[in-house]
């Protein structure tokens, strides 16, 4: 449709005058004129017809521009308020024939019909919709409080804490560790009668009650609220709940939470399990936690080993440890004899015990006075130090899990060894203080015996490891010296020499010769070996002797030094110190790899020179030392990575190595075993005098002595050994011998 502008204006039906004229007159002066108007494409103005359903749609859109978008109650209403309508609609005749009846209930009061004071007085309906209100609200919450609470996903760490303990070879308890007296043990590990007995005692219904005591949590909270004090009243569960989950704090709301938690534990654990951590994880006093160390400390043995007796006198303990341990005081010691008997008697009336055995228990089973908890101290700990590092390395423990504990540590230290190493080092260190009191201050003893299946049998860590913390046994610090040859040798019975610069090695056997004379020069196959300075490099013997030429055993045999440093030259140091570490010393003990090197500059342990000894003893298989057999957590084994046995040398290399070192010990000790005792044994010195040895095997064990003296206090450089408690190289041979003995 189109509106012409000037059609209009010519239009000659629109007279002056005329209304349909005034009309258009006024909607012409409402126009603008055409200078007025914005340009156009044409002389016409488009107008567009909107349809009906277009308007719709616009309108639908902009409402839901307009209004907010319904919540999620909202939409929850819009659907069940027509329902909730219907229903309401369908429940109104029956609200009407009830509301006379409602009526009726509905409580006057003041009582009307009543007069003075008796108007207050509710009526018993009264008395009775108050009660049963009052039932139905309390049913309410605790419906709501069972649903809303949660068993706590983390235990209580301390409750759940234990400690270690560790033992000898022998499987006898050596030592334990850990802030908490604590062994978690299996509930089948625990005799039935000792179980019977803590029920009897703590909770004869146990089995067949839900997890609470309704009549048990109103007497404590009575006492609680209404007498000021505090008071038990729990079932196993509770206690249990208490123990590993919340604080020992007897508040209402503890006591609360506690009954809430029992309830859902005991629908979602097995009796046997909440009774087994009970168990573990009750307080029996002496500082023990659990069964298991109760059963150590009041008794002496495993848990595993009580009766019923015994167990009673322990179940008794659970009402208060400080009021019935009878080593406490007479008072105390009359109390647990009568709570004892009235357990035993509690068993028989709940049928656990029959009157025929109750009969056999007439004496209090006294336990011992003092606990035998086998607290660490002195040398153990230098023992539980090494075993612990060990366990931890070979069964990927973390720290923070071993100090959880739990851990039982069976460890390789032979209580016998260890006891006669540990005298034979006391008693020379004693002799050393008294001979030379300011040298023997400073003076300190290594010593290890390895099995040659690499069993860590006995060491000696120092005098007492709270005073000095260090192991001296395991102490990297002085140079083997002398001790050192027999990988040398064997390095040479095993490549062979070279005594031309690419030429090929030649065979070396126990008689093969080598110039034994004091400052011969060392030579390569070049010529002489200069040092940095300029100077030839000279071997010498320790005494200053020529021997002239010499076969390679007697050499060993007499400890002549100059042939093995040539020796080594010949085979190559790099050969030397390779078949050293497959023997077990430790790379990190090797220095530079000069001339010396073959003269003991490397600084291994006392426990690193023994296990190595092990291998001539092993026919030349190798294992690397460790402390740990087995390790166990709460009675399940924990996997360990298992040193496995290589090959050092040649089974013929391993016995000429063996045969030289008879030779030596024979020489210089023919009396000390019998003439058919395979026994091998080497002293070690060292230049300047400041570290003697003494390495040998005898029955497939093979002790390491080293005796030095450091100054601590002043520096880390090793001081000479003179005056030292008579002549030094008798020093760790007479502690050797006495820890070996009997040798053969």
């Amino acid at each position: 449709m189109k509106l012409n502008v000037e059609s209009l204006r010519a239009d000659p039906s629109l007279k002056p005058g005329s209304a349909a004229a005034s009309s258009a007159a006024s909607a012409s002066a409402e126009l603008p004129s055409r200078d007025d108007m914005p340009p156009r494409p044409d002389e016409t103005m488009q107008i567009r017809m909107v349809k009906p359903a277009d308007v719709a749609k616009i309108t639908r859109s902009a409402m839901r521009r307009a209004l907010p978008r319904p919540t999620a109650w909202g939409r929850i209403a819009a659907v069940v308020g027509p329902r909730l309508a219907v229903l309401v609609e369908r429940l109104t005749p029956l609200a009407r024939r009830l509301a006379p009846y409602a009526r009726r209930l509905r409580p006057h009061y003041p009582r009307p019909g009543r007069d003075d004071w008796r108007r207050w007085i509710p009526s018993w309906r009264q008395w009775l919709g108050a009660w049963l209100t009052a039932i139905g609200l309390t049913g309410l919450f605790l419906v709501v409080a069972y649903a809303a609470t949660d068993i706590p996903s983390n235990l209580n760490s301390y409750a759940t804490q234990q400690d270690n303990v560790y033992f000898w070879s022998d499987g006898t308890p050596m030592a334990r560790t850990g802030w908490v007296q604590r062994q978690a043990m299996p509930l089948k590990d625990i005799p039935q009668n000792v179980r019977w007995a803590v029920l009897a005692a703590e909770n004869e219904s146990f089995y067949t009650d839900p997890g609470v005591s309704v009549r048990g949590i109103t007497r404590a909270l009575y006492s609680t609220v209404g007498k000021g004090v505090t008071e038990g009243g729990s079932t196993i569960t509770q206690q249990y709940v208490k123990n590993v989950y919340l604080t020992q704090n007897q508040t209402v709301s503890r006591k609360f939470t506690e009954a809430m938690i029992s309830l859902k534990l005991d629908n979602r654990m097995s009796k046997d399990k909440i009774l087994e951590g009970y168990l573990n994880t009750s307080w029996f006093g002496r500082g023990t936690y659990g069964l298991q160390r109760a059963s150590q400390a009041y008794y002496g043995k495993d848990v595993s080993q009580l009766n019923a007796s015994e167990g009673a006198f322990l179940a008794s303990l659970l009402k208060g440890a400080g009021l019935y341990d009878p080593a406490i005081s007479k008072a105390n010691h009359a109390r647990a004899v009568a709570r004892w008997s009235w357990i035993l008697d509690r068993m028989v009336k709940t049928g656990k015990l029959s009157a025929a055995e109750r009969a056999k228990y007439k004496t209090f089973p006294e336990p011992l006075k003092q606990s035998k908890t086998y607290d660490t101290g002195k040398q153990s700990d230098y023992l539980v130090e090494l075993a612990a590092q060990y366990a931890k390395k070979t069964a990927h423990i973390t720290d923070k899990q071993f100090d959880l504990g739990g851990y039982q540590i069976y460890t390789t230290f032979d209580r016998t060894r260890e006891a006669a190493l540990t005298d034979a080092v006391t008693k020379a260190r004693k002799k050393a203080l008294a001979a030379s009191p300011a040298k023997a201050k400073s003076a300190h003893y290594g010593a290890s015996s390895v099995a040659s299946d690499g069993r860590i049998l006995a060491l000696y860590g120092g005098p007492d490891h709270r005073t000095q913390g260090y192991n001296e046994s395991n102490a990297s610090t002085v140079p083997a010296g002398t001790a050192f040859l027999p990988f040398v040798y064997a390095a040479g019975l095993e490549h062979g020499v070279t005594k031309s610069r690419g030429g090929p090695p030649e065979p070396v056997t126990p008689d093969t010769l080598y110039d034994g004379d004091d400052g011969v020069p060392v030579t390569t196959p070049e010529g002489p070996y200069w040092d940095r300075s300029g100077k030839k490099v000279a071997a010498h013997n320790d005494d200053g002797k020529s021997y002239g030429q010499i076969t390679l055993r007697k050499a060993l045999a007499e400890s002549v030094n100059t042939p093995f440093m040539q020796l080594g030259m010949d085979t190559g140091l790099p050969t030397v110190r390779r078949t050293a570490e497959a023997a077990g010393i430790l790379s990190s003990s090797f220095g530079p790899q000069v001339p010396d090197m073959s003269m003991g500059s490397a600084t291994p342990s006392a426990l690193r020179m023994a296990s190595a000894y092990t291998t001539f003893a092993a026919k030349g298989v190798h294992t690397e030392p460790y402390s740990v057999r087995r390790i166990t957590r709460n009675g399940s084994g924990v996997a360990l990575d298992r040193p496995a046995p290589n090959r050092a040398v040649s089974t013929v290399t391993a016995r000429e190595v063996s045969e030289a070192l008879t030779d030596s010990f024979d020489s210089a000790h023919p009396t000390a075993a019998p003439a058919a005792a395979d026994v091998a044994g080497k002293v070690g010195t060292t230049e300047g005098d400041t570290a003697a040895w003494y390495v040998g095997t005898d029955k497939q064990v093979s002790t390491a002595i080293v005796v030095y003296r450091i100054d601590l206090s002043k520096s880390l450089e090793p001081l000479p050994l003179e005056g030292l408690a008579g002549a030094t190289a008798d020093v760790p041979y007479g502690i050797w011998s006495s820890a070996m003995s009997p040798l053969g």
